[in-house]
């Protein structure tokens, strides 16, 4: 197995884009490329992140069609769905082949149109979401995303006295971020006292504790080590660690941990050798701020039940001890299904390379990607290294 490299890393902005998904992924896909020095000749396959395309587009025979309209007809295309975890399992495979051999050069990416550009309406796009629940236990209830993690998040308060107020922190801390990245959907600072007083979706979440619906799209490029000629500008895939949960909610075994998550890392500290407190900076997939909470604790940056102390005394912020979502997270950036999981690692190799402007984490080596998708059933971990050496 030979060591894997991200050597090139494209995306667009988030928000709302009345484009064909072809051309919306094409200006991501050609940044990547431009960024990797690599032409479409020089690649070997495609994996893309799709996860509803044929839903809100109409399209499900998505990656081969995307390869042409980037002149790539001819190469092994490959299309992932795995709800909100779509792209960061394509990435999985991606890095999984070329480590074996199969491939040298493997363009990775994702792309979703998830917003009124659509035709379709919130209510419309809320039922496209909730298909990747239960069918028949959690669907027919009327169990939607912000419900699913509202009954997490609530029975966390309950168990560690987590307040609503800790979570509008966590919302606070994105949004600030995001104000530093170009490309996030909102680029606004809110406050404590603001998200409190909004209207609430699903108790104890208000309209800024749940991320947006947007559109957009993210790519990188991943090569062998041995082909990589500026190893200080290509953060070697250090560990993946890839894992589920029991479907539907009500078998979990406990509601207050994200159990894939911890399995997940658990994975990916052992592939990388690290421990979480090597960690410099994480992009965790916060659909809603008690998403946040459960992730930092099931990554073991915090202890159990510690997780919404953290937004509070500036431990996740930038300059705090484990800056998390720099990028502004899911809840600023944006959150077009499946491209979050690429567009994680796009921010995140900004980072190694020095290259994140103002949301900089200064000095930062090991890099931690988290990506959920459904009920908390599926979560992938990514660990990159920045470091010039493996």
């Amino acid at each position: 197995m030979t060591d894997v490299r991200i050597v090139g890393a494209g995306m667009t902005d988030f928000g709302v884009h009345d484009r064909p998904l072809a051309e919306l992924f094409a200006d991501a896909a050609v940044d990547a490329l431009d960024d990797a020095a690599c032409a479409p000749a020089d690649i070997d396959a495609f994996y893309l992140g799709n996860a509803m395309s044929g839903q809100t587009d109409g399209d499900t025979h998505l990656a081969p069609t995307l390869a042409s309209h980037l002149g790539m007809a001819g190469i092994p295309c490959t299309r992932f769905e795995d709800a909100c975890a779509t792209s960061s399992n394509a990435f999985s495979h991606a890095v999984r082949a070329v480590a074996a051999g199969q491939y040298d050069t493997v363009l990775v990416g994702g792309v979703e149109r998830c917003t009124p550009a659509t035709g379709l309406g919130t209510d419309e796009m809320t039922a496209v979401f909730a298909s990747a629940a239960h069918r028949q236990y959690e669907q027919p209830t009327g169990l939607t995303f912000p419900g699913v993690f509202g009954l997490l998040t609530t029975r966390h308060m309950h168990e560690y006295g987590t307040t609503e107020e800790q979570l509008a922190a966590v919302a606070v801390k994105n949004h600030r971020h995001g104000t530093l990245n170009p490309r996030a959907q909102f680029g606004t600072e809110t406050t404590v006292a603001e998200v409190l007083e909004g209207p609430v979706v699903a108790s104890p979440f208000r309209l800024l504790d749940c991320c947006p619906f947007s559109d957009g799209a993210a790519a990188v490029v991943v090569t062998r080590e041995d082909a990589v000629d500026d190893p200080e500008s290509a953060p070697r895939v250090a560990g993946i660690g890839h894992a589920t949960d029991a479907v539907p909610l009500a078998t979990k075994a406990d509601l207050t941990a994200t159990q894939s998550a911890r399995d997940a890392a658990a994975a990916a500290y052992a592939e990388a050798d690290i421990q979480p407190a090597d960690v410099d900076v994480a992009e965790v997939h916060d659909c809603f701020t008690g998403a946040e909470i459960l992730a930092i604790e099931a990554l073991g940056f915090v202890d159990t039940g510690e997780g919404g102390h953290a937004a509070v005394e500036g431990t996740t912020a930038l300059g705090g001890e484990i800056p998390v979502n720099p990028s502004g997270g899911l809840k600023a950036k944006g959150h077009p299904i499946g491209a979050t999981g690429v567009a994680q690692l796009v921010e995140l190799t900004d980072q190694l390379r020095g290259e994140a402007g103002e949301r900089q984490v200064p000095d930062a080596r090991y890099a931690l990607a988290h990506n959920l998708g459904g009920d908390a059933a599926t979560t992938l971990v990514t660990v990159l290294d920045g470091g010039v050496s493996a």
